[in-house]
């Protein structure tokens, strides 16, 4: 029997409209190897922390969550293609269900199509739409949607969005959850804003 690999995450939200086009399903690993000044997620930097889940049991709370409407699952960090292997599993299945698959990357298109690692190369295959490049806080982006710096590019690497879709020129959105035991915020926030929220006590919303 083989059994399912795991993989560490830092962050789930079943459900947000704040991390892409629609309801979505958010990812965000635990590492990067990247180390972007400024990142809005330094404490997903570490491969250390997060929490260890199997992958089949995460595609599990994907496709129970589709009773929330969700329409596409949303992965971001950390790094993703550190990732890859265990990913490009969680987004064909996401693609199987017919939900939409958007990465944040700070590795560049270019760059990941270099790479000689087959489980990259088969992740990029689910992916419906990229954002890609390193962060650069010297050039903030306050035009595009979901976007921190203007050096960074989306890419359409299926027929599911385009650059056409009204979603782009709405505004930003930062969402604020309290359970009671815990604060969770997510999306983009003002520049002013960046890090407000993390001097306080906040853990990782996992279930």
């Amino acid at each position: 029997m083989t059994l399912s690999p795991r993989i560490q995450i830092a962050q789930i939200l079943a459900c947000t409209e704040a991390e892409g086009p629609g309801r979505r399903f958010a990812i965000w690993v635990q590492g990067c190897p990247l180390r972007c000044a400024e990142c809005c997620n330094p404490e997903m930097l570490s491969f250390e922390g997060g929490t260890s889940i199997v992958i089949d049991d995460l595609i599990g709370q994907i496709l129970e969550s589709r009773s929330l409407g969700i329409e596409g699952i949303t992965l971001i960090g950390g790094e993703p293609f550190a990732h890859a292997d265990a990913l490009s599993k969680v987004a064909a299945a996401a693609r199987d269900a017919a939900l939409s698959v958007m990465v944040f990357s700070g590795y560049t298109l270019a760059e990941l199509k270099e790479m000689d690692e087959p489980a990259v190369h088969e992740f990029l295959s689910h992916i419906d739409l990229l954002v890609d490049g390193r962060y650069d806080r010297t050039r903030p982006d306050t035009k595009r949607r979901w976007i921190g710096s203007t050096n960074q590019r989306v890419h359409f690497l299926t027929n599911r969005y385009s650059a056409d879709d009204a979603f782009w020129s709405s505004a930003n959105t930062l969402e604020v959850r309290w359970d009671g035991r815990e604060l969770v915020v997510n999306g983009f926030p003002a520049r002013s804003a960046m890090g407000l929220w993390k001097r306080g006590s906040i853990k990782e919303s996992l279930p």
